[in-house]
């Protein structure tokens, strides 16, 4: 299984959005501000919060190669991509993070780009 590398503090800072983003729909960017590849921020853009569904204006996504997927949460309990999701993952990168209910980091999966989950390695 393919393995993604995030930073815990990145994670915590995760939970914390959907958190104060309930019950809408937490959606931002994720990426590495250094060369290794490690899940260090999440980037927040314009966006559509819904109860059921966000959205962003890709046209507006810089160009950045430090941008690696994406993450939004589910205000319930399951994380697993819905065939909206997995399109979006398509569009936004090859890794991707679904954090839902209660969110905390144990709530956070992750999944390429097809929707496959991926084993997530946390550093501090």
């Amino acid at each position: 299984m393919e393995k993604i590398r995030v930073k815990k503090h990145t994670l915590e800072d995760i939970a914390e959005a959907a958190k104060n983003t309930y019950p809408k729909e937490f959606l931002a960017l994720i990426g590495s501000t250094k060369k290794n590849r490690v899940i260090d921020e999440f980037v927040l853009m314009p966006a559509t919060y819904g109860d059921t569904f966000s959205s962003m204006q890709l046209h507006l996504v810089p160009f950045d190669k430090s941008i690696m997927g994406s993450v939004h949460s589910h205000p319930g309990p399951s994380a697993k991509p819905s065939s909206a999701d997995i399109n979006f993952f398509k569009k936004t990168g090859k890794m991707h993070l679904i954090i839902s209910m209660p969110f905390n980091i144990q709530n956070i999966r992750a999944f390429d780009s097809e929707g496959k989950e991926l084993e997530m390695e946390v550093l501090e």
